[in-house]
């Protein structure tokens, strides 16, 4: 059993995930969630700010990942783990009726094409008409959107770096986002 063990930490993601499937064992599911737990714990004591709710979250997350990794064709387990999480505490929230965090409940929906870029999910030529649209960004949202982005630095965490108030950063984001999605669109429409 030891070597077993042994060739388990050392095996990937979807390598844990085929033998879980196999056999519904819970220590190959539990292998892969301990590689992860300090990330479902961030992210539900980001949403859920308390630290006695987002372990019960984890100890929750653990189990509802038993009964859907075996369900679900699961490709890249970190994302879709992080999804879970996420969609866990918002559920979580809007049980106990309350409001989502301020740096959390900033509109994400707008803008959604420049967000989708942002997050990398972008071809060759958008990379680079990306990359020129950034280049015309004010500083201060540039910064900003960097950060955030590709940084993955929460609305807390860049008031806290660039010294800017929080509602600041807001803004310089939202602003940035807004800009990005003009800059893009007239490089659409200046090839059609």
């Amino acid at each position: 059993m030891p070597d077993i063990d042994k060739a388990n930490n050392a095996a990937s993601d979807e390598k844990l995930l085929a033998l879980y499937a196999q056999d519904k064992t819970n220590r190959y599911i539990g292998e892969l969630f301990g590689r992860y737990i300090p990330m479902v714990y961030g992210v539900c004591l980001r949403y859920l700010r308390n630290t006695d709710d987002a372990g019960d979250a984890v100890m929750d997350i653990f189990e509802e990942l038993t009964t859907k990794a075996g369900r679900y064709e699961i490709r890249e387990f970190r994302p879709w783990l992080y999804v879970l999480t996420k969609n866990h505490c918002l559920q979580k929230l809007r049980r106990r009726h309350t409001e989502l965090p301020e740096d959390i409940a900033a509109p994400i929906v707008e803008c959604l094409d420049v967000v989708k870029m942002l997050d990398g999910d972008v071809e060759a030529d958008d990379r680079a008409r990306l990359a020129e649209c950034m280049d015309k960004l004010p500083d201060k949202q540039r910064e900003c959107i960097i950060k955030f982005f590709y940084d993955d630095k929460s609305y807390a965490d860049i008031a806290a770096e660039t010294l800017y108030p929080l509602k600041s950063v807001k803004s310089l984001l939202q602003n940035g986002k807004r800009n990005l999605k003009i800059c893009l669109e007239r490089g659409n429409n200046e090839t059609d």
